[in-house]
């Protein structure tokens, strides 16, 4: 049935949710930051090791890599074994990969421990959707969304001011990676303990025995959910790819440091704070077809306006637009991700996290090419072009969507 967003009562949670709810963003703060945290220390990595910003990219680039593909194993576990459990292993693994990247005595291994790490952290965020997808109803579930949001947004924002001091100072990026490693280790510890506390049935919820490749297969032939895997995968190419570049671009073009052009571009993520903020009333005045056209459009502008900008502080404010765009477009995106299976929702999931990685790390690579060879300009031009585009197709598939699957 077509998914609605209004409902006249609102049904109590089961109890103990929201304080799983509330480490389940405190664990979404910490891969927020994992993913962004290396943005700023580029150039700091390109200066250590004696390389280009673009190859110095290859830290992101094996992250993205490695977290898309083990979506394809961890949402199949997550729906086998129990999503909580798995978000709990997934958390102590990560520390494990933040300590290895602290320790990493040259750039090839730093790679290999930021992939390793990446493998991680994809049990995490999505397992944690799925989760929500299976406990909350989805009345509350784009407000209960938004909390989890907000905590990995605040990690994309704290990684990115870190990544930028961390990269000024003489810890450097050793010293970003280890205060990852600890603050990733209290949460998993803390995440143990609570999903110990957990019935069996609400650690176990959604437990399927159909072999990976069959739930995999369950969510491809959905026609709506390829509709969605081929928006966010556009979105992780255009968007998330560029976004990575900015810090530098800054740096290079307006003389910047490090650490102020980190703090300009780290108001991206308050932009979609201010979204997780008024979430509930954006979806019911605006609906959520206007939602993505309106953020389609307010994201292209944004990376025009970065080009043409004159002054680099105005990349500030441009940001926290980004920002906000992206958010109308991507919540509505990663909100139906939760409904496009239900019956292997952790697989759906996943899936969907699958191809924005996987989309980040073409965008990534590419942007590294260009950046290296021909220029910023066409590192922004294309995603001001594209992204609009994307937002209007996808707007009209969400108008014409049939009332029944």
């Amino acid at each position: 049935m077509r998914v609605t967003t209004q409902h006249p009562e609102v049904p109590a949670l089961p109890s103990g949710t929201h304080a799983t709810i509330f480490l389940l963003a405190a664990a979404g703060f910490f891969s927020g930051a994992a993913l962004r945290v290396c943005d700023s220390l580029l150039p700091r990595l390109a200066h250590d090791f004696d390389r280009t910003p673009g190859a110095a990219g290859r830290v992101i680039i094996g992250f993205a890599v490695a977290y898309g593909l083990m979506q394809l194993l961890f949402g199949p576990l997550g729906d086998r074994y129990g999503k909580m459990r798995m978000v709990c292993v997934a958390m102590f693994c990560c520390a494990g990969g933040a300590s290895a990247c602290a320790l990493a005595p040259d750039f090839d291994t730093l790679v290999l421990a930021r992939a390793v790490w990446g493998m991680a952290a994809a049990g995490v965020i999505p397992l944690a959707l799925a989760w929500i997808g299976d406990t909350v109803p989805y009345e509350q579930r784009q407000a209960t969304l938004a909390r989890l949001l907000f905590g990995t947004l605040s990690g994309m924002t704290g990684g990115q001011l870190a990544g930028g001091l961390f990269a000024d100072s003489a810890a450097g990026w050793r010293g970003a990676f280890a205060m990852l490693a600890v603050g990733i280790s209290v949460v998993a510890v803390l995440l143990l303990v609570r999903v110990l506390r957990l019935p069996k049935a609400a650690v176990v919820a959604g437990q399927v025995h159909a072999s990976f490749v069959a739930q995999l297969l369950s969510v491809l032939r959905t026609p709506w959910a390829r509709v969605v895997l081929a928006a966010v995968l556009v979105e992780g190419i255009f968007l998330l790819g560029p976004l990575a570049y900015l810090p530098s671009y800054l740096h290079l073009r307006y003389g910047l440091t490090l650490s102020v052009a980190s703090a300009l571009i780290a108001l991206y993520a308050v932009g979609g704070l201010v979204y997780a903020v008024l979430a509930r009333t954006l979806v019911r005045r605006l609906g959520e077809w206007r939602m993505v056209r309106v953020g389609g459009v307010l994201v292209g502008a944004g990376y025009l306006g970065w080009w043409l900008s004159p002054l680099g502080w105005l990349a500030g404010p441009i940001a926290l637009l980004v920002g906000f765009g992206t958010y109308l477009f991507h919540n509505t995106l990663q909100t139906h991700a939760t409904q496009m299976t239900p019956a292997v929702r952790g697989t759906s999931v996943a899936l969907f996290a699958f191809c924005l990685f996987v989309g980040q790390a073409l965008g990534v690579t590419l942007a590294g090419w260009a950046f290296d060879r021909i220029g910023m300009p066409l590192v922004l031009l294309t995603p001001a072009i594209v992204l609009p585009l994307t937002g209007w197709a996808f707007a009209r598939a969400l108008r014409r969507r049939p009332e029944a699957n």
